[in-house]
């Protein structure tokens, strides 16, 4: 099973949701080394006519016969390469920088040639950013720019010309972040308890298997249904119901 699993409910020592009084369960302070992060920002935006060269395509190129068909590309990786980076402090804004730089995101591009032929290669879209983060103060431990991406294009067209070339529209997501690893100090339930893992099955019979071995009895059946709803089922109402029955 998994932390998640219905069979796991109820335990205490696995991730959840908490409320105020899982707190006065909390045993310990822990130190855990972390990658801290001190300030980020989101931007998405919809990029056109962005040009795409394919190299490293799969299979012997010889055998894929123009003109070529964009299928589709989307990002390989969800981290960023940075190209040219610049962290200009701002006189004016103590702790804050200009940060320039270009994320690099690795996609991979799906054509189809004109026999219908489909191929794939590799490509990267380079995306120009200008920003302002809070950037902290040299330390021994040092801060690093990071980047998360992802990219899908939503349509795109072949360019006539030597190699493989495309010019596509594509949704573009880019979180630039300022981080350091850390120890940081933290409140603690203890350690996890990890659940044994849950084989798949197709458990043909596992309804059949919930069956009662045996058929119930009219006793069990009125249990179970004054439990479900006990006001119905009172003793006075139940005897005054077999009184009428029987007259």
């Amino acid at each position: 099973m998994s932390f998640y699993s219905y069979k796991n409910q109820g335990n205490e020592r696995c991730p959840g949701r908490i409320g105020f009084d899982a707190c006065k369960k909390i045993i310990e302070k822990v130190c855990i080394q972390v990658n801290k992060v001190y300030d980020a920002c989101l931007q998405q935006e919809t990029l056109r006519d962005i040009r795409l060269v394919v190299r490293d395509i799969c299979g012997d190129w010889q055998n894929f016969t123009p003109p070529f068909t964009f299928v589709g590309c989307r990002s390989t990786s969800v981290k960023g390469r940075l190209i040219g980076t610049q962290i200009t402090r701002l006189p004016d804004r103590p702790n804050f920088a200009r940060i320039q730089t270009k994320v690099e995101i690795p996609v991979e591009v799906i054509f189809e040639d004109s026999r219908g032929n489909k191929g794939t290669g590799n490509s990267t879209i380079v995306i120009p950013k200008d920003v302002i983060l809070f950037v902290p103060d040299e330390s021994v431990i040092p801060f690093q720019l990071e980047s998360v991406v992802n990219a899908m294009c939503i349509s795109g067209k072949a360019i006539p010309g030597e190699g493989l070339r495309f010019e596509v529209d594509a949704c573009i997501t880019i979180i630039l972040k300022i981080v350091a690893k850390v120890d940081l100090l933290v409140p603690s339930f203890g350690f996890c308890e990890i659940p044994p893992c849950e084989e798949f099955s197709e458990n043909l019979c596992e309804e059949f298997f919930r069956l009662p071995l045996f058929p119930p009895q009219i006793e069990d059946v009125r249990d179970k249904a004054r439990a479900f709803n006990p006001r119905l089922y009172s003793n006075e109402g139940l005897y005054s119901n077999e009184g009428e029955q029987e007259e």
